[in-house]
């Protein structure tokens, strides 16, 4: 089936919602929360806590968003997002601890507004290029904080040095692909850029974030028609990684094998891994509850290894499962395993349909620039969710905004090249 006709229906409804409400303000706004959710400026200047500017910025746009009908409600990973809120919906009145279920409930409506709002608000490519432009710059303000803090991020979901490198990691395939997409001045600022972001990486000695890093790489350099300058580029990104990488970086990063099964780190995510699988094994449709992990985590280690202290003479409950899949596996069960996996599911099937929509055009010899941009575009995109899925081994980040944000973006990008490119003609 040709993609055009295919996707004929969502251009039609999404040239008919661009049509509403034409002001710029909901977009400046969005940009303002993202600044605010990721820049924190609150950390900094802590009189801006008292204006509670992140949670204003929220209401308008939730405001916006249903009063003024801009909101989209019919994309497969709203739906599939609605049904995970559901499902932490019931775990309210019947998980050990109520108080972490309705925590992470109100956090994760949070990332679905914000969510929401970027695959709604970005209707044009105009304001999309806006957008990663003003993407790249709250990272660059991120980097300049981690070169200041040693590694260590600016607080909140970012303070830890892991938490992040990841975030980093995300950014990452942007700037590297805007790299191979630019020339002259462009290309060597988006390297610089790139070689900046792996620098506050090697700063945060995050082992989690290196093997999110090196899988990032392996991923987009396999997906690019341009291997030889890709190539090239990684080259040039790693001699400037062995030059500037601290020796205490490369011995960190060696333990990663090294550690054994009673020492380390490393041993003792393991060993929660154990408790967090007969967790699941125990609540396998839907889980314990999210954020319950660490209150359930007691009774489980003394069930599986019958010593109230089993780790090192000590017990390690309390505790995060140290991992996005041993966070949601016990948490939600098979229902929000399935429900998750579909989300990723449907974005790369959305960033694919992104694809074949400029290389249809390129083999129909229309040179427009902007095509070859969002082809790079989508293979950040997917670049960045393989960082994601890869650092989340080791991390626990299922309810930080990053892969909330990350779908708004994918999905944003789809709606804009179908209503741009629907025809073969055009």
């Amino acid at each position: 089936m040709n993609i055009y006709n295919e996707n004929k229906a969502i251009s039609s409804s999404i040239a008919s919602a661009s049509q509403k409400h034409k002001s710029m303000f909901p977009f400046y706004l969005l940009l303002f929360y993202l600044f605010l959710e990721y820049g924190r400026p609150q950390h900094l200047l802590p009189f801006l806590t008292y204006l509670h500017l992140p949670a204003l910025s929220l209401i308008m746009l939730t405001f916006i968003g249903i009063f003024y009908g801009r909101f989209q409600w019919k994309d497969k990973q709203t739906i599939l997002l609605l049904f995970f809120l559901g499902l932490m919906v019931i775990h309210g009145p019947i998980a050990v601890n109520n108080y972490w279920t309705l925590k992470i409930f109100i956090v994760m409506v949070i990332n679905f507004i914000a969510y929401l709002s970027i695959s709604s608000f970005i209707d044009n490519q105009e304001n999309y290029k806006k957008l990663v432009g003003v993407w790249l710059a709250i990272h660059i303000f991120l980097s300049i904080i981690g070169i200041k803090n040693s590694g260590a991020g600016i607080g909140g979901f970012l303070g830890d040095e892991n938490d992040f490198c990841m975030t980093l990691n995300m950014i990452i395939p942007f700037s590297f692909f805007l790299a191979v997409y630019a020339s002259g001045k462009e290309r060597v600022y988006n390297i610089l850029l790139t070689c900046l972001f792996i620098f506050v990486v090697f700063l945060s000695r995050s082992r989690g974030g290196f093997v999110g890093l090196c899988v990032m790489f392996l991923y987009c350099w396999l997906r690019t028609k341009r291997k030889i300058l890709v190539a090239f580029l990684v080259g040039i990104i790693v001699v400037f990684a062995v030059l500037i990488a601290p020796s205490t970086y490369w011995d960190r990063i060696q333990t990663i094998h090294t550690e054994g099964s009673t020492t380390g780190t490393g041993s003792e995510r393991v060993f929660e891994w154990k408790i967090g699988w007969h967790m699941f094994l125990d609540n396998p449709i839907m889980g314990v509850g999210q954020g319950n992990f660490p209150w359930e985590f007691k009774k489980y280690e003394f069930l599986v290894t019958g010593d109230d202290e089993p780790f090192l003479g000590r017990s390690v409950a309390g505790r995060v499962a140290h991992s996005l899949y041993f966070t949601l596996f016990p948490e939600l069960g098979l229902i929000g395993a399935i429900i998750f996996f579909a989300i990723v599911y449907y974005s790369f099937k959305d960033l694919k349909i992104i694809r074949k929509i400029c290389i249809q055009h390129e083999k129909n010899k229309n040179d427009n620039k902007m095509e070859k941009y969002f082809y790079y575009l989508t293979i950040a995109l997917e670049g960045s969710m393989i960082s994601y899925l890869a650092s989340g081994i080791f991390i626990s980040i299922l309810y930080y905004p990053n892969f909330y944000i990350l779908i708004g973006l994918i999905i944003s990008l789809k709606k804009i090249v179908i209503l741009n490119y629907n025809s073969p003609g055009q």
